[in-house]
């Protein structure tokens, strides 16, 4: 299995996904242990003097002002992560907390947090175990961290509230702690705090979405090239040349791999052969490149802004060290935890990914329309009245669509006040987060649906040859068990096998032997 070092500098993307979604193994470096044992050597110089220290010896939040005596400094540390496990709601999914704890344990061992280094190897084991807490859908306002979500993360350390088991099964961490041999831990001064105080579960979500959205955008490519070939477009909409003269990256990317997926087409250039010709394509199918390539370049300005937050150690207050110049260690108290950065790109995203969708549901209702599709039959049906083809698949896709138009409404816009006004502006990055994996799991669905239509419309061309890839596509399609043109017959179960293909990077995986890496 493949495993992880934890180190100092930060993580890659590459790493939190292979940890939250492949259960690669945790492992602390040497350089991690040092640098967690030199920061709990501050935090321990300051948790002795008599004067307040904000986290170590003090109150949180509004209550900051009381001074906490050392004998009640443990009850402190566990008290705050009780009364903050306050989520509700359904249970997030797995992945999610495994990355959001991965991503603490990530910043805990920068040195920065002043933990002990034997809390972040409990963390290591819990994730080495499989074992992932309860974390509830409502909690975070994306500001002093993920504070909900991330405080029933630090109960399961505690040995206290409900876990999943690597079997899936729910059940007390006690219980699980005792079968797989983790001891709970008991916090001591700033460590409650520094468990809860980060943007973790905002970015890797962020990071996911990242992962799924690359693969998503190559999808949309190949299903736009299916479709302009179905409806006898013409390719030289994307030549390099016209793209070159408006230097976007990422458009002309979604160009070039429409061009390789139609290379060798028997089906494009026809649309001047018609009795009333067309001189240009519709913008759906003309503005492919153009609308796919605007989101691949906002993918790009995300995962910038999740490198960067993947670089950083977020945490209040903050371990400074000292220095050869003899300045000593201390604990400041700093604003590092708003989740505005990441919330902005995840609202971005989903906005992105609501126009990704509209412009293939438009192709997708052009290809089912007799009056626009250029001689296919209407809706795609085998007997058009006696069949209705594929009219209702057009009609869940619309749906999915308006879904994602709502979904696109920023949350990082608004901000609700709390703590008695002390969080007096939130980033709502966590909100962001949540809907932005609806709308990748709604975008994933639509691409299905065009990738059926344009599967379905390329056969019934059947005096045409389509390009080496598209046949491709399309036999991978059928062998996953996707039925083509034909009478009616139930299509939920094929628009569920069309959804599973494209999810599972199957489409990309058919056409890259053919075309050679896409973009």
């Amino acid at each position: 299995m493949h495993t992880v070092v934890v180190g100092t500098s930060g993580t890659t993307v590459e790493d939190v996904v292979a940890v939250a979604r492949d259960g690669a193994r945790v492992e602390l470096s040497p350089e991690a242990r040092a640098a967690l044992a030199e920061a709990r050597a501050v935090v321990d110089a300051l948790a002795a003097r008599p004067e307040p220290v904000y986290g170590v010896s003090t109150g949180f939040g509004a209550l900051a002002t009381r001074h906490i005596s050392p004998e009640l400094r443990v009850q402190l540390q566990r008290n705050i992560v009780r009364s903050h496990a306050a989520g509700m709601g359904p249970r997030v999914e797995r992945e999610v907390v495994r990355a959001l704890m991965f991503l603490r344990l990530k910043t805990l061992c920068s040195g920065r947090t002043g933990v002990r280094p034997e809390v972040a190897q409990t963390m290591a084991d819990l994730l080495n175990a499989g074992i992932t807490p309860v974390v509830h859908e409502y909690g975070s306002l994306g500001c002093s961290g993920d504070l909900a979500p991330l405080s029933h993360c630090a109960l399961a350390l505690m040995g206290e509230g409900d876990a999943e088991g690597p079997d899936g099964t729910l059940r007390p961490v006690a219980e699980l702690f005792a079968e797989h041999g983790v001891k709970p831990v008991e916090l001591h001064e700033k460590e409650g705090l520094a468990l809860l105080n980060g943007t973790d579960g905002m970015l890797g979500m962020l990071i996911m979405a990242l992962a799924d959205l690359s693969r998503l955008y190559t999808s949309a490519d190949i299903t736009a090239a299916l479709t302009l070939e179905a409806l006898l477009g013409t390719e030289k909409v994307l030549a390099p040349e016209l793209h070159a003269i408006r230097p976007h990256p990422g458009q002309a990317a979604s160009a070039a791999n429409m061009l390789s997926v139609l290379k060798g087409s028997g089906l494009t250039g026809h649309f001047q052969e018609e009795e009333a010709p067309r001189v240009q394509d519709a913008y759906s199918v003309r503005c492919a490149p153009q609308v796919a390539g605007a989101g691949r370049d906002t993918l790009a300005h995300a995962t910038l802004v999740a490198e960067r937050e993947l670089a950083a150690a977020v945490d209040n207050p903050v371990v400074l060290l000292g220095d050869t110049a003899g300045a000593e260690g201390r604990v400041e108290s700093n604003g590092n935890f708003h989740g505005a950065p990441v919330a902005y790109v995840l609202d971005f995203l989903a906005i992105a990914a609501a126009d990704l969708a509209s412009i293939a549901e438009r192709r997708t209702d052009r290809l089912l329309d007799k009056n626009r599709s250029h001689g296919l039959p209407p809706f795609l049906a085998d007997d058009a009245g006696v069949d209705s083809g594929l009219m209702i698949a057009q009609y869940t896709q619309a749906a999915l669509v308006s879904e994602m138009k709502r979904l696109a409404v920023p949350a990082s816009a608004d901000s609700i006040p709390s703590s008695a006004m002390q969080e007096d502006h939130v980033s709502m990055g966590w909100s962001a987060a949540r809907k932005l994996r609806t709308a990748v799991d709604n975008l994933t669905r639509v691409l299905a649906v065009e990738l059926y239509a344009a599967s379905r419309a390329l056969e019934l061309r059947r005096h045409l040859t389509p390009a080496p890839a598209s046949r491709a596509a399309v036999e991978a399609l059928r062998a996953a068990g996707v039925q083509g043109p034909g009478p009616d017959r139930f299509l939920a179960p094929d628009l569920a096998a069309a959804d599973a293909f494209v999810r599972n990077g199957r489409l990309v995986a058919a056409v890259e032997p053919v075309t050679g890496p896409l973009a």
